[in-house]
């Protein structure tokens, strides 16, 4: 039966973001395959391979559960190469304020962004005080867009502010919004998930494993007991 050669290639990690960040729901192949946004023949490939390396397995009702989630994170994350895998725009902005150019973010409102990095841990996990942020955004027109909002200035290397163009449209799927301390008006920002912002922070220089196991400890609170070695799974599909 067909499986793949690589469960973190970008289209099969979108099976693995799904599953991660949703540690206790069970799910069908087709509901899965909805979900991740990837045809069902892919998504079976994913799954036989997932089951394989006993990182999912089948639930007495035939849905599958992960089960092994703390070693299949970090399993991704140790192969994830944030710094390579993307395309970064590179831009200066005047305010060197990190947390006042977070502030200015709030105009975007319904925009499609997402924080990541150092900049996106510094609101959902505080650790380490970024000096730059880094953002993605789904494709160059819309960077354009933030660019003109943002009064950014283009810049060959070394900018303040990066607009990341993702690797896969996958980095979006679970983002959340943070509150900012605003007293008025909308104060809401848009970060990546905890499970995408562990990913890129794992090898990413300058604090960045630091910065991401303090984050790994948020994620393990958050998942409370995990579903690790209950009875009712099996490995077959």
């Amino acid at each position: 039966m067909r499986s793949v050669s690589n469960i973190f290639e970008p289209k099969a990690a979108r099976i693995v973001r799904v599953l991660l960040t949703n540690l206790t729901r069970e799910w069908t192949i087709r509901g899965l395959a909805t979900e991740a946004n990837i045809s069902l023949g892919y998504t079976h490939a994913v799954m036989l391979t997932l089951l394989r390396y006993g990182y999912v397995a089948r639930t007495e009702n035939y849905k599958i559960k992960i089960v092994n989630p703390t070693t299949l994170l970090r399993r991704w994350a140790a192969y994830h190469q944030y710094d390579k895998m993307n395309k970064f725009l590179e831009y200066y902005t005047f305010e060197h304020e990190v947390d006042k150019f977070l502030k200015e973010l709030t105009k975007l409102d319904n925009q499609s962004y997402a924080l990541t990095a150092l900049s996106g841990a510094y609101l959902i996990a505080p650790h380490v005080r970024p000096i730059d942020v880094h953002m993605y955004v789904p494709n160059e027109k819309e960077a354009k867009t933030f660019v003109e909002k943002l009064n950014l200035q283009p810049i060959p290397s070394g900018g303040n502010v990066k607009l990341v163009i993702p690797y896969d449209e996958g980095v979006f799927y679970g983002k959340q919004e943070v509150v900012l301390p605003i007293s008025s008006g909308y104060n809401k920002v848009s970060v990546v998930s905890d499970i995408q912002l562990y990913v890129d922070l794992y090898n990413y220089p300058q604090r960045g494993q630091e910065a991401a196991e303090h984050l790994y400890q948020r994620i393990l609170q958050k998942w409370g007991k995990v579903l690790v070695g209950e009875t009712n799974c099996t490995t077959k599909i």
